[in-house]
């Protein structure tokens, strides 16, 4: 298992604990992770692939507020399933992804007794506020367009490079806007020289 690359932070003990008390799950894309409502049976941490977390309204609409990529847990998962709470959220495969399910009732051993994954739950938890609290600094004050331009460059920081595969509509659904008025903004930032479109594609050029 990749455990010790993909969390260098992790001493050999804990790494072997959680080896032994983990199991290795597979999700195809499009697959779901996590529903609201859903109470957490393990805490997940991604071994491979990519996953959308999003909000779901009253009326079906999504809102999207982060990705995890391998390497990353669910700070959500880690806090609810110490609680026995349930999930606000929802979480889907958008690659196959690869995840190691650690079972809840090894959270308390894990908190109380290693410290380095204490610390991993913390910076988690803390990483992703930080990032929601970007979101919501976005949601509340900026225009469409300054929200579609943030969340651009956050997929393509996210996949490290300048191209990512999305449609219109995904990105639609993401900013809980329509595919036409995503589409003139889009139109307009390739005008602007910032991307370029091509079929399910974006490139980044200057954004």
């Amino acid at each position: 298992m990749e455990l010790q690359a993909l969390f260098p932070q992790f001493d050999p003990e804990l790494i072997a604990l959680l080896e032994k008390v983990g199991q290795v799950v597979d999700f195809e894309e499009g697959s779901m992770l996590m529903r609201s409502g859903q109470y957490f049976k393990n805490s997940m941490l991604i071994l491979d692939g990519r996953v959308k977390l999003y909000r779901e309204g009253n009326d079906g609409e999504e809102f999207f507020l982060y990705h995890l990529e391998k390497g990353q847990a669910c700070a959500l998962s880690m806090i609810c399933a110490t609680k026995n709470e349930s999930s606000a959220l929802k979480a889907k495969a958008i690659t196959h992804v690869k995840a190691l399910a650690v079972p809840i009732q090894h959270m308390d051993e894990l908190m109380q007794h290693h410290r380095q994954w204490y610390y991993f739950v913390l910076e988690t938890y803390r990483s992703r506020f930080e990032e929601l609290l970007e979101v919501l600094d976005q949601v509340a004050f900026h225009s469409m367009d300054q929200k579609l331009e943030f969340y651009l460059k956050r997929q393509f920081d996210s996949v490290q490079g300048d191209k990512i595969t999305v449609t219109h509509q995904e990105i639609a659904d993401d900013l809980n806007s329509s595919r036409e008025v995503i589409s003139r903004l889009l139109k307009k930032l390739e005008s602007s020289k910032k991307i370029a479109i091509s079929r399910n594609e974006l490139t980044r050029l200057s954004l």
